[in-house]
């Protein structure tokens, strides 16, 4: 997959209202649930206990916390596009978020991404963007939402 390559402000505007782009599939282990529960301090038995999540889970085994999918989002977005001549990005807003399906363990996900707006706020890019996380063989998706990060070029 080749990536969008990004070096100035009219580069990235011109994708505004389209789709940028969609990740490779990523494989959520066990292992990638119980570092982020280790991180996050939520060791909630639904991403850790595959023996009582069997039985006692309406999902049939662990998930992943939904604020790992969440975070997942940079590592996935730099899969679509390669932002180059930039100084910083950071990470300025979601708007909205929305949980719709749980994330099995060792389920496969992407992200799929489209451009809503790119601002020029004096120097600093504000670029909106909508965001769907799918799950491989799943009519819904894990979530969706509107996220926000700036963009400070170099120059």
């Amino acid at each position: 997959m080749s990536k969008v390559i990004i070096k100035s402000y009219a580069d990235l505007q011109a994708y505004e209202g389209q789709e940028i782009g969609v990740s490779e599939y990523h494989t959520i282990t066990q292992e990638q649930i119980s570092l982020f529960a280790d991180a996050t301090l939520d060791h909630q038995w639904i991403h850790l206990d595959a023996e009582r999540a069997q039985t006692e889970s309406p999902f049939g085994n662990t998930i992943a916390h939904g604020y790992l999918t969440v975070s997942l989002l940079p590592y996935l977005w730099g899969q679509i596009i390669s932002i180059e001549n930039l100084k910083m990005q950071v990470n300025y807003e979601i708007e909205s978020l929305r949980f719709n399906q749980a994330v099995v363990v060792n389920s496969d996900v992407r992200l799929r991404v489209k451009l809503l707006s790119a601002k020029d706020l004096r120097g600093v890019i504000k670029a909106q963007l909508e965001v769907t996380m799918e799950i491989k063989d799943s009519r819904k998706p894990a979530f969706t939402g509107v996220i926000t990060f700036l963009y400070h070029f170099n120059g």
